[in-house]
Formats: structure tokens, sequence, C-alpha cells
């Protein structure tokens, strides 16, 4: 008998080939069951993120989940359902957020997933599902890059591209928490909302070259990458000695690592990992007011392939995000 037969059906965003957003389609799947330390949760909303669309494309971690079908998605916020042996942290009606399983594949799209317990935290009790379902990736990129990569401190002085982003708008509040001197860059359109997060000083990469505005930094996240601006490699002439540059979405390749030596200062790839603790330090940030969610729009689970195009275009503030329940 077939895993169809024997499980509850549920309703998921799925892929059979890799391709643009028409890919998605919403299907029904069978519904995953909570192993030993899992829980089943109840997704009610699912963030959108860049590695969602680059995967979809055949790039992202389409090198880790493999040839398709999936189900794409990995930031969830919802309900326990169900608890598995072992499980002590959360019981049945605990509502969470979380971005497990990271980089295999987490089937966010989707009305249920399975994950460790440990992957999880309790939601913000000040955000409502679709606000905590645009904070695990994002927020966990920010932090730990910032924190555990880079060992940001206060007084250092930070430049962080894409500043307006999903991770870029957390990573200005969370530096401005760590006492540091925020500089970001962006459109100008989006400056005075960024000075209200906490930044310190704005360049718009439009109209002037960042490298010819800002210096003596010790910290550089790099949320564009080495591509066709060849933003991480510009960066470094902004450090002081012994600073770092965090390339978040094209890693440190050979070349960059020798041009950052040849300057005395280093140059780190990074991946987010899943990190229920930190989401639980993160959640009393936001609960505590220090810091905002910001959410430009929420699309029915039908619309997965519109929220990707919107994504796609690069010009979103703040996040995109998928009601599971709609």
């Amino acid at each position: 008998m077939s895993n169809a037969q024997t499980s509850p059906a549920m309703r998921a965003v799925v892929q059979d080939t890799l391709g643009g957003p028409e890919v998605l389609r919403v299907a029904e799947v069978p519904r995953p069951e909570p192993l030993p330390t899992e829980v089943l949760v109840r997704v009610h909303a699912a963030g959108v993120n860049p590695v969602d669309w680059k995967t979809r494309q055949g790039g992202g971690m389409a090198g880790v989940l493999g040839e398709p079908p999936y189900i794409l998605g990995w930031d969830v916020s919802g309900v326990v359902e169900r608890v598995g042996f072992g499980v002590h942290t959360l019981k049945e009606g605990d509502e969470v957020y979380g971005m497990p399983w990271f980089p295999r594949q987490a089937g966010a799209y989707a009305e249920y997933v399975t994950a460790p317990s440990r992957q999880f935290a309790r939601k913000p009790a000040s955000l409502g599902h679709p606000e905590a379902a645009a904070v695990p990736l994002a927020a966990l990129t920010a932090w730990q890059a910032l924190t555990d990569t880079a060992g940001l401190e206060k007084g250092q002085r930070v430049l962080i591209h894409a500043a307006a982003g999903g991770v870029g708008h957390f990573a200005v509040q969370f530096a401005k928490h760590l006492g540091a001197h925020v500089i970001g860059t962006a459109r100008e359109a989006k400056h005075d909302w960024l000075r209200t997060l906490g930044a310190d000083e704005l360049i718009d990469y439009t109209a002037v070259r960042f490298e010819d505005e800002v210096g003596d930094v010790d910290v550089v996240l790099d949320l564009i990458g080495d591509g066709q601006d060849r933003t991480s490699t510009r960066s470094l002439g902004t450090l002081r000695p012994g600073g770092i540059l965090v390339a978040v979405p094209s890693g440190v390749a050979p070349e960059l690592e020798e041009a950052a030596g040849a300057r005395g200062v280093r140059a780190s790839a990074y991946l987010v990992e899943p990190d229920g603790p930190a989401l639980a330090r993160i959640g009393e940030l936001i609960d505590a007011g220090a810091v905002s969610v910001e959410v430009e729009d929420v699309l029915p689970l039908d619309q997965a392939a519109e929220a990707h195009r919107r994504g796609e275009e690069g010009r979103t503030r703040g996040k995109l995000v998928l009601d599971v329940t709609s």
C-alpha cells in the first residue's frame, strides 16, 4: 500500500521540474508524520526568500535537494499539532516559528511540516503568524553573520549592503542593538525608513560608488555578492586593516580571498544554520520593541509563483509571505 493511501493529505506548492515561477503548482501530497524528537507543525504562514527562487531555477540549494519534485520553503510560523516521543520543550498548541532542516528540504510551502523540536522557538507574542514567518531565515542570517562570524562589537563600524532587504533590515537593527555605527547601501527612497531602524549613514548606490563614500570599516556584510558589480571585491577597500568581509550570496572565490589577504583583511563565506536558541533571543528583542519586522505583502498559498516573480525583481522592502491558511 502506498504512503499516499495511508497518510492524510495536505495542500502544498510543489515543483516537478526546474524553471521559472510557472513550475510552481498547488497539489495534494501526503502529510508528514513526526519521528521521535520531532514535532508536527500546522503551518499558518511561510516566508519567501531569495534562496527559494534560486533553488527553483537550479541554483541555491538545488544541489542539496537533488532532482525535483520537491517542496520549497524554509521559513515557518504555525502551531504544534503533535509531538513525537522525547519532546519536552514544546507541547501541542504552542505557537512556534523556525527555519527547520536548512539546507535540506523543509517543505514550508505546505499545510504541515515536521522537524526536530529544538529547531523551533516560541513565536514572538507581539507578532501574528505572517510577520513571524518573515523572521527566521533572514533574521538568523543577519544575527549569525554579525555575531558568530564577524564578532561585531560595540563601537565598531559596519557596512551593510542591500540594507533594505529581508536580511538587511534585520542586520541594521541587530548591528545597532550591538552598539555598532551602522552604514547601509540602499536606494534613496528607502533611506528615511532605514534611519528609523537605526542606520547612522546611508549611501544611494545608484548615485555614487559606495567605496568612494565610506572607509575605515570593521565589518562588511555583503548581501549582494561578487557578481556583475563586483560588490565584494570593491568592498575590500572600505575595510580597515584586520577587518572582515562576510560574503553571503556568492561565497568567497580564491581570487577574492587572495585580494583580501593582500590588503591585510579577511573574507569569509557564510551559510545560515537552524538555531532555535538564537530565534528565542531574537523573539525577545522583537517583543521588547528593539527589532521590528517589515512585511511588504502577504499572498495566498496558490500565488506562490507571483511571490517569486515579485521577489526576483529585487525591489522588495522587507519580506514577502505566503498565507498557508487561505
